[in-house]
């Protein structure tokens, strides 16, 4: 990565690992965490921390001897994405009760962390609104994605 990012360079080097993975060019072992470091110019920690944020989305999982593979069978899509999805999938509407953290992670197998950061990246992109005492309600619906 030649520069710092505002957006935060994991998510960066996160994105690039996803499209590899969706595009073929990772089909099952990910290269080790060393080549990871060299391929995309960062530290370890920053790799560690894409891999976590992939392992949470369900798109890879640490196999023990292993490293990293993809996950088998698994949703690929992130889960902002199929966070955002799930105002379709039940139906909600404007003003409707969004679920609990607790009912997300239940529901996508993510860890509390993951789930607070895309439901504050909801909030930031105007989906949810949170009422002290009441919990998150849906504010607004997303616009279809264009998919080519």
């Amino acid at each position: 990565m030649p520069q710092a990012s505002p957006r935060g360079t994991y998510l960066q080097v996160c994105e690039s690992l996803r499209q590899e993975i969706e595009d073929g060019g990772i089909a099952d072992t990910l290269p080790s965490e060393a080549a990871l470091m060299r391929s995309h110019g960062v530290s370890r920690n920053t790799i560690r921390r894409a891999l976590k944020v992939l392992e949470a989305d369900g798109v890879v999982e640490s196999a023990p001897g292993v490293g990293w593979r993809v996950a088998r069978d698994g949703d690929r899509r992130s889960l902002a994405e199929r966070m955002a999805d799930l105002l379709a999938e039940d139906s909600l509407s404007v003003g409707d009760a969004y679920p609990s953290e607790a009912k997300l992670c239940e529901r996508f197998g993510a860890s509390r962390t993951a789930v607070r950061r895309v439901l504050a990246q909801m909030e930031g992109n105007g989906l949810l609104a949170t009422v002290h005492g009441k919990g998150r309600t849906v504010r607004a619906l997303p616009t279809p994605a264009v998919r080519p």
